[in-house]
C-alpha cells in the first residue's frame, strides 16, 4: 500500500476551496487539481470518503443577513453540498475515479441514501464515497458532518485540505507574524480557540480518537504526502 500511515481517510473539502479564483461557484481547473490529488490517494491503495461544505454556493449562517429563517438556510446550505458532490463525482469519473454519492437528505434521482453499511463496502471496494447533505439535520456544520461521518466509517484520519499550509496561531493571509503549529493535542486546539474546525467538531473527534491533519491541498502531492504520514501542514491529534 504505497507505506500509507492512514489506510481509510476522510477529506474535508470546504465550498470556498471550489470557488478559486472565481469568487463564486465552482472552478473548473480547481476541482480537476481536487479529482487528481484523490486519485493519488486511490492509486495508493487508500480507502478514501469525501465531505465537502457549500460555502461557494450558500451557508446557512448567511440567512441571518438574507432575511431567510436559520434553519431553512440551513437545508439550503445541504441542497449546495449535493450539487457540489455532484460536480466532484462528474471530475472523478472524468479522471477514471469509481464514486459514489451519498447524501443525509433522501434523493434517490441523483443520490444514494446514508447507509452506514453500504458506505463501508463501497470504501472496501476502492470506491470514493463523497457523502453529501451535511449531517441531515440543521445546526450542524459540514466540519461537524466529516467528524460525525468519520467516527462512524472508522476512518484512520480526516486530512482537511485548506489553502494555508496548516493551523496557525491567527489567520496567515492577515496577519504576518502568524506562526505555524507542527503539532497539537485537541485539548490545546480547543483551549486556543482555533476555528479551524468548529467545537462539535473538535470535541467528536478527540472522544473516538480521530487525527485531523491541516494542511495545503493546493500543492500538488500534499494530499498523499498527508496520507502517507509526511510532515506536511498540523497534526491534532488525542494527548
Amino acid at each position: 500500500m504505497n507505506n500509507v500511515k492512514y489506510k481509510r481517510v476522510l477529506l474535508k473539502l470546504s465550498g470556498e476551496s471550489l470557488m478559486g479564483s472565481t469568487g463564486f461557484g465552482i472552478d473548473p481547473e480547481r476541482l480537476s487539481h481536487y479529482a487528481k490529488e484523490i486519485k493519488q490517494l486511490t492509486e495508493a491503495g487508500v480507502e478514501t470518503a469525501v465531505v465537502i461544505g457549500g460555502g461557494n454556493i450558500f451557508r446557512g449562517l448567511q440567512a441571518e443577513d438574507s432575511a431567510i429563517e436559520r434553519v431553512q438556510g440551513d437545508y439550503m446550505g445541504m441542497l449546495a453540498t449535493c450539487i457540489n458532490g455532484l460536480a466532484l463525482q462528474s471530475a472523478l469519473e472524468n479522471h477514471g475515479v469509481f464514486s459514489r454519492l451519498v447524501s443525509a437528505i433522501e434523493m434517490r434521482e441523483i443520490a444514494e441514501p446514508y447507509i452506514r453499511r453500504r458506505a463501508h463496502r463501497h470504501l472496501e471496494k476502492g470506491r470514493v464515497v463523497i457523502f453529501s447533505g451535511g449531517t441531515g439535520s440543521p445546526y450542524f456544520t459540514t466540519d461537524s458532518a466529516a467528524a460525525l461521518r468519520a467516527s462512524e466509517m472508522n476512518a484512520d484520519a480526516i486530512l482537511k485540505g485548506t489553502r494555508v499550509n496548516g493551523i496557525y496561531t491567527a489567520d496567515p493571509e492577515k496577519d504576518t507574524s502568524a506562526t505555524m503549529f507542527e503539532d497539537l493535542s485537541f485539548k490545546k486546539a480547543i483551549s486556543l480557540g482555533l476555528k479551524v474546525m468548529d467545537m462539535t467538531a473538535f470535541t467528536m473527534c478527540k472522544e473516538n480518537n480521530v487525527p485531523i491533519v491541516v494542511f495545503n491541498i493546493n500543492t500538488p502531492g500534499n494530499l498523499l504526502k498527508a496520507a502517507r504520514g509526511e510532515k506536511v501542514g498540523t497534526l491534532v491529534h488525542v494527548e
